[in-house]
């Protein structure tokens, strides 16, 4: 069922998309700066790959704890005034990272990262159902999938951006820190780590004005409880009064806990991962390009097939068997060709968050704010597995660490597609 009613009119409908699509775009943006951010920080505070790690820990785990907090908020402000004070606060989070980030405190730079995250959580508790229940749950994941190319395109763009802007040149200035000595490695480090200032200043800025933008745009306001309605109970049971009784959601809070740790491993490890075979920083660096372009072609493909040919939970099964096969692809192959099949997982995860995000929410009812949050928490599995990986990968070889995270992974996605979505549900409705 579609929260826009059969009177309104296709215009208001694709306005609203193209709002959306913006936001997207941003959350892509900030979300795929973390992979060269974590090249910048490692560099800039002379970190080890656990500490510049932490980029990844902190920004995801922002979503755990501000998830909650967000759904709250959104039911008090409503739509418009929620998603731009989302903005506002991301705003704020640019200009504390740019700010402690040229000084070089790196707990201060974390802070900033954690008030964006902060933002985006907000950001994500509202665009994800609002997308998915502007039209028939039913194709929620070929709206996603066009939301999801807005993401990836800004994803593609943010490591090329901050790339050719502030890590231009890094393999030679990494060996020149590794020659000079405190004095001169203090200078060339201060230097470095200015260069982050600006873009984030005009990325802060630019923020302030969408958060204006948005606030006065003609968004409508939709109410999930009759978007989103509970499916009639079964004859002789009651009717759910609590969220715990919706099982298949939290079976979906953890498909996506796993999912966005792929993600997160395939897009911003991705760098880590190809200098474990010792390849030039100057090429890692744009690692996380190669994921997202893969990325916006599985967003491209599922938005084709997707109902017209495969159901969302059938494709959501395609993705996870092809993310097992590249796993064990990259395992057993080195070099390029290895981070080949790391860059090819982006293909398979495309589709998997449209295909999740609906079957999870799928009949909350007044539940769906809530339900939403909790999905939104979840995306605290980048910072876990991601962290998890960078610590074993100092007592492993890192090539059977990546598989042994990975392939357990995309192995609950498969049984979450197969079976996990339905249960709890009326037959009909599953």
């Amino acid at each position: 069922m579609s929260a826009v009613p059969a009177a309104s009119a296709r215009s208001s409908v694709t306005t609203s998309i193209l709002i959306i699509g913006v936001l997207f775009f941003l959350i892509g943006f900030f979300t795929w700066l973390n992979g060269p951010l974590i090249t910048f920080v490692k560099l800039a505070f002379e970190l080890d790959e656990v500490g510049a790690f932490l980029v990844l820990m902190v920004f995801y785990l922002s979503y755990f704890f501000l998830a909650l907090p967000a759904a709250w908020i959104l039911k008090r402000t409503g739509m418009k005034k929620g998603l731009s004070l989302s903005l506002l606060v991301m705003a704020v989070g640019a200009v504390l990272f740019a700010h402690y980030a040229q000084q070089r405190w790196y707990p201060g730079a974390l802070s900033g990262l954690f008030v964006i995250g902060s933002g985006l959580a907000l950001l994500q508790t509202a665009v994800n159902p609002y997308i998915s229940i502007l039209g028939p749950i039913e194709t929620a994941a070929r709206r996603i999938a066009l939301m999801g190319i807005c993401n990836k395109i800004a994803g593609i763009l943010a490591p090329l951006l901050i790339g050719s802007l502030v890590l231009h040149g890094i393999g030679d200035l990494a060996d020149q820190v590794a020659a000079a000595d405190a004095a001169t490695r203090a200078t060339l480090l201060d230097g470095f780590a200015s260069k982050i200032q600006a873009p984030y200043m005009g990325m802060a800025g630019l923020l302030v004005v969408l958060a204006v933008a948005v606030l006065f745009s003609p968004l409508p306001e939709l109410k999930t409880s009759e978007a989103n309605a509970t499916p009639p109970a079964a004859p002789g049971t009651r009717e759910r009064t609590s969220i715990f009784q919706f099982p298949h959601l939290w079976l979906g809070v953890m498909c996506l806990f796993v999912y966005v740790g792929v993600e997160v491993m395939a897009g911003d490890a991705i760098g880590t991962y190809g200098h474990g075979f010792d390849l030039p920083l100057d090429q890692t660096k744009l690692f996380t390009s190669i994921t997202l372009a893969a990325m916006l072609a599985g967003y491209i493909v599922g938005l084709l097939v997707i109902p017209h040919l495969v159901s969302q939970s059938k494709y959501l099964s395609i993705s996870a068997t092809l993310g097992v096969l590249f796993c064990i692809g990259a395992l057993f192959t080195h070099g390029y060709v290895s981070v080949g099949f790391v860059a090819a997982l982006g293909f398979a995860n495309a589709m998997m968050w449209p295909a999740i995000f609906p079957l999870a929410i799928r009949g909350l009812g007044r539940f769906t704010e809530t339900g939403s949050a909790l999905l939104v928490m979840a995306i605290a599995g980048g910072a876990i597995i991601p962290q998890a990986f960078a610590v074993l990968k100092q007592h492993f070889d890192f090539q059977w660490v990546f598989a042994g995270l990975m392939v357990p992974c995309y192995l609950y996605i498969l049984f979450y597609s197969l079976r996990g979505y339905r249960i709890g549900l009326p037959r009909d409705a599953a």
